[in-house]
């Protein structure tokens, strides 16, 4: 198995020294000392080692497990380290190692030089790299390549498995490609870790005394990435938000079988601008190329996966039902593609899990003529999987992960009738142990994909593990649905992993920045190159003069003050008409400030600023 699913070819070390001196950082491997590279703390020049040259010694030295790149700013250059990370569990016999924590290394000593708007800018910019240093769901492996699902890897030649690691991925799902380049050019790729934006469960299961390994692994396209409500529908590219390739792989008796299914934001061009409501209304763009960003999606999905069938899970009517209607309609004509509509809230609610079997039986013939991958202890190919089903709800997060745990419950039954494990007929399910931990996987991946995409947990996560709504499920949801509201008004997704980092900064924030910028965007922007700066033109950081002004807290200060001070004059007055004055005067303050925020809620959210919506 190694030879076929390792780089034979190539490897990377697992252990790096990182050295810092007064001038410059170098970083090598503890294994080849001379494997490394070193970078000025001025302006970030690279140079590759050759030997060990140092006639100093460092004032500080200690232990990284793999460089994930470097970025350039207007002010110097900034380098990647992964700083501690642990094994998460195993991805074809190799260990596989989630990022627990990262660092930059400053090379900006230029920066006291630079001018009072580079200053200003970069200041913005590091702010947005300490969010990066805390970014959750980074998984990476040094000896195998986790972005290839098994049907494509095990189809590629002998040839292509021996490259590096970073020639072998899928561009679509390393979160540092764009991060990696520089160092690529230097020719130091050996310390540098391809780090995948993805969600990693696996459980050993016992099923009629066969041992059974499940693993889910799902892979966050990089090419919209973003967080919920300023990456939705697509680009004009035909790349969607949230755009997720979920493989389960299972092991049994010498066999293999992989499941995939993917979900993404409905590929139309769409919008749902935040602006204090709890619900703002979804906006689909009219555009002369709509029907090509949806031909070319649809087209780059047939050519990576089969024929689709796209599975649409929002609501009949409302706005939901308009965007469903439209994406039927472009859908329609498109060869290789079935829209199938099913309105999950109207035939399931929050505890009808069972009757996803009315959609099973309207989708059970092309679910079952895609098939799955599967191989022998040999290595023959004994099926393939020859289509894909593409799920969507509003979100893709919460009806997406309910309605794709249970296809892939289907799925898993009848590789395991193949293999001879069950009976025909027969359901893994009827171990409750079994069946738990199955659930188990799909919930925390749920959970996790919501983390990234939302800042919360998911949504309908009991019917998931439980097949039913629980009582402390309804109050869990409760308090998912109200932090989503905060964050997406007011933070836009800074997430939960990197609130305290938040909380360090806000203060220089609130003074130096607008209060409606949008942070995490902005990070995710910066570092997956959908941005990048330009000296030769103004910096598009400059704020005009009513973007500069924090509106928030006057206006939330004026209503709040008026209610109290409204309240607490007519508890102290007596009952004569001209008493009510005062407090009227104020409760028609807090009346108008109300209606002014309710008027322009747009502005008083978090917006990003480095890019647009499309």
């Amino acid at each position: 198995m190694e030879d076929g699913y390792s780089s034979a070819g190539f490897r990377l070390y697992e252990e790096l020294e990182l050295q810092e001196f007064q001038n410059n950082f170098v970083i090598r491997s503890k294994e080849s000392p001379s494997e490394g590279f070193s970078i000025g703390r001025r302006e970030g020049n690279i140079v590759p080692l050759s030997e060990d040259t140092s006639s100093t010694s460092p004032y500080k030295t200690s232990t990284i497990y793999g460089v994930v790149g470097t970025i350039r700013l207007p002010v110097g250059a900034f380098v990647l380290v992964i700083t501690s990370r642990n094994k998460v569990g195993n991805f074809l016999g190799f260990p596989v190692y989630r990022v627990n924590s990262m660092r930059f290394l400053y090379c900006n000593e230029a920066l006291k030089l630079s001018t009072s708007q580079e200053k200003r800018d970069e200041a913005y910019f590091m702010t947005l790299l300490r969010i990066v240093e805390s970014t959750p769901g980074l998984y990476f492996s040094y000896r195998t390549d986790i972005t290839l699902n098994l049907q494509r890897r095990y189809k590629l030649v002998y040839g292509w498995m021996t490259k590096p690691i970073w020639k072998q991925a899928d561009p679509r799902f390393v979160w540092n490609k764009n991060l990696m380049e520089e160092l690529i050019e230097c020719k130091v790729a050996s310390i540098t870790s391809s780090s995948v934006d993805l969600s990693f469960q696996a459980a050993s299961l016992e099923i009629r005394g066969s041992p059974v390994t499940i693993a889910l692994i799902s892979r966050r396209c990089t090419r919209r990435l973003g967080t919920r409500m300023w990456r939705r529908g697509a680009n004009l590219e035909g790349d969607t938000a949230n755009f997720i390739e979920t493989e389960q792989i299972l092991e049994a008796k010498g066999f293999m079988s992989s499941l995939l299914q993917i979900r993404g934001s409905i590929p139309l061009l769409w919008q749902q601008i935040v602006d204090l409501s709890y619900k703002p209304q979804l906006k689909i763009i009219n555009h002369e190329e709509t029907s090509k960003v949806v031909e070319r999606h649809l087209h780059d999905l047939s050519q990576r996966y089969g024929d689709a069938l796209a599975l649409d899970l929002t609501d009949k009517h409302g706005d939901e039902g308009q965007l469903g209607t439209a994406y039927a309609l472009e859908v329609e004509n498109l060869p290789n593609v079935r829209y199938v509509h099913f309105d999950f809230h109207h035939i399931c609610g929050n505890s009808n899990f069972e009757n996803l079997e009315v959609l099973y039986r309207e989708i059970s013939e092309d679910f079952e003529k895609q098939g799955y991958f599967l191989i022998d202890a040999e290595g023959s190919i004994l099926g393939e999987q020859k289509g894909i089903i593409r799920s969507n709800c509003i979100d893709c997060l919460d009806r997406t992960n309910v309605t794709q745990s249970f296809l892939a419950q289907k799925s898993l039954n009848m590789q395991l009738q193949r293999i001879a494990i069950l009976a025909p007929n027969e359901c893994f399910s009827i171990s409750p142990e079994n069946y738990g931990k199955f659930r188990a996987l799909w919930a925390e991946q749920g959970d996790e994909l919501s983390l990234e995409y939302t800042g919360t947990h998911a949504l309908k996560g009991d019917l998931v593990r439980y097949g039913r709504q629980t009582l402390g499920g309804m109050i869990k949801d409760g308090i998912s649905a109200l932090s989503r509201y905060y964050l997406n008004n007011f933070q836009d997704g800074i997430r939960q992993e990197s609130c305290v980092l938040f909380l360090k900064h806000c203060i220089l924030l609130y003074r130096k920045e607008s209060e409606g910028t949008s942070f995490l965007q902005d990070a995710i922007d910066l570092v997956s190159g959908h941005y990048t700066f330009n000296k030769c033109r103004p910096s598009s950081l400059q704020l005009s003069r009513s973007e500069s002004l924090s509106y928030l807290p006057v206006a939330s200060a004026l209503v709040v003050g008026g209610l109290t001070v409204t309240t607490i004059s007519l508890q102290q007055q007596g009952r004569g008409a001209q008493q009510f004055i005062f407090p009227a005067v104020w409760a028609g303050v807090a009346a108008g400030v109300m209606a002014m925020v309710k008027a322009n809620g747009r502005q008083f959210c978090s917006r990003p600023r480095l890019r647009g919506l499309l």
